[in-house]
């Protein structure tokens, strides 16, 4: 699923802690669960406005209760809502469903005043997965070969949050990686390409308030 490779990207497999400011990453999590619903026909996206296309409920648990909320909410179009309402604990419930599929195991670590519960690979099997995930798009990438519209879309949310140099680590390495980015993006359909360039001015938003 686009929401569990983004989110072995975006965390740590040593510590499971987020790579990105957590409310970047919560975004992230947020287009990529909206992504899942687009890849699948249930929801498209035109002119910031998020539309409900097929209310059939999808396979996947977490997918059926996002669409639930969508078609729930009528009132909400705004696909910058979304992201921002889903962020809040988007990577909780894709966490959970990680956990579900024997890919992390949850973690509580204990602080001074309050708990922290992580979810994190913890066998060499796992461990191994939650490598391959960011290896696996640099060695497509590199070697550009052909990419399905799920990884495409994967990459354009990769560079949106800014987790691209946990892809591809080594610019001059990886300079022609670097340069293939934009096409991958590009050759996305309208409403993905949408999503991926509202989740990058949430992003900055959210980065940009950081600052102050």
């Amino acid at each position: 699923m686009l929401a569990d490779q983004y989110f072995l990207i975006a965390h740590e497999d040593r510590t499971g802690r987020s790579r990105l400011h957590p409310r970047a990453t919560g975004l992230g999590l947020a287009a990529a669960l909206l992504g899942e619903l687009i890849l699948e026909g249930r929801i498209g996206i035109s002119d910031g406005d998020l539309l409900i296309l097929d209310r059939h409920p999808p396979s996947d648990a977490l997918a059926h209760d996002v669409l639930d909320l969508l078609v729930a909410q009528p009132q909400h179009r705004d696909v910058r809502i979304w992201l921002a309402f889903l962020s809040q604990d988007a990577a909780i419930r894709v966490g959970e469903r990680l956990t579900r599929l024997g890919a992390v195991e949850t973690v509580t670590k204990r602080r001074l005043l309050s708990t922290e519960t992580l979810y994190m690979p913890n066998s060499a099997a796992q461990r191994n997965a939650a490598a391959w995930a960011p290896a696996r798009l640099a060695n497509m990438l590199v070697r550009g070969m052909g990419m399905s519209i799920t990884d495409r879309v994967l990459i354009g949310l990769v560079a949106a949050t800014g987790l691209t140099r946990h892809v591809l680590y080594d610019f001059e390495a990886h300079r022609h990686a670097f340069q293939s980015l934009p096409s991958a993006v590009g050759s996305l359909p309208a409403d993905l390409r949408e999503l991926v360039e509202y989740t990058e001015a949430s992003v900055g938003s959210v980065v940009t308030v950081g600052r102050r």
